[in-house]
């Protein structure tokens, strides 16, 4: 099925322009001077006095994600409708290996939540939270299964804590593979020490938040 949204100012990354647009299916196929090209399409949108924007693409979200004893308060279906009615046609969002979790299980686990549930696309970055032979081999797999970033953290110990040697691993690893490294960049252990020496004097507003996170720890 072919579109025509014509008469709208359209906007990308460089400006904004009177344009006609072309879609077939999904793909948008032409830009194009109003006018310039005879068209036949199945359906015409008249977008005079609109702008034309294409699908913002998220690419850091958290849906149902669990962490410290709580979950993130959107689901796939309700994170994900909000999305398309912003504008936002693709998230990606994280698969998250546990500690004694197999890679490929993590994977399968996220895709099962949000199969049939988004309103708009999806993918995943991966963490790895437990950098192992097994996890630096699976990164293989993810390559094959679309995945081509993965995370890790250099805070939360005993979650999702990779130490130098790990984090030094999985980046050979991904280089190799050509895969992007994300990181969770900040001294972990050194932020519990004084998060907890915080709390001891009382000091638990959200105001030490901040104070517990010194920028040489970041």
């Amino acid at each position: 099925m072919k579109t025509l949204i014509t008469n709208g100012t359209i906007v990308n990354a460089t400006g904004t322009a009177q344009a006609d647009v072309l879609i077939d299916g999904e793909t948008i196929v032409a830009v194009f001077t109003p006018g310039s090209h005879e068209v036949q399409a199945d359906k015409i949108i008249d977008a005079a006095g609109k702008y034309v924007i294409p699908g913002g693409i998220d690419a850091h979200t958290h849906m149902q994600m669990p962490f410290g004893g709580t979950n993130a308060s959107d689901t796939f279906e309700t994170g994900t409708r909000a999305a398309a009615w912003g504008g936002t046609t693709m998230i990606i969002d994280f698969a998250i290996q546990k500690h004694g979790e197999r890679v490929q299980e993590s994977l399968a686990t996220w895709h099962e939540l949000a199969g049939g549930n988004c309103a708009v696309d999806y993918s995943f970055h991966q963490v790895i939270g437990d950098v192992n032979e097994e996890s630096l081999k699976a990164m293989e797999m993810l390559i094959d299964e679309g995945v081509s970033s993965y995370k890790m953290f250099m805070a939360y110990p005993g979650v999702f804590y990779a130490d130098d040697a790990q984090i030094l691993r999985a980046m050979q690893k991904s280089r190799e593979l050509g895969m992007m490294t994300m990181m969770h960049a900040e001294n972990g252990p050194a932020i519990d020490v004084l998060a907890e020496q915080l709390a001891d004097q009382g000091k638990t507003a959200p105001y030490y938040h901040g104070i517990a996170r010194a920028w040489q720890l970041e």
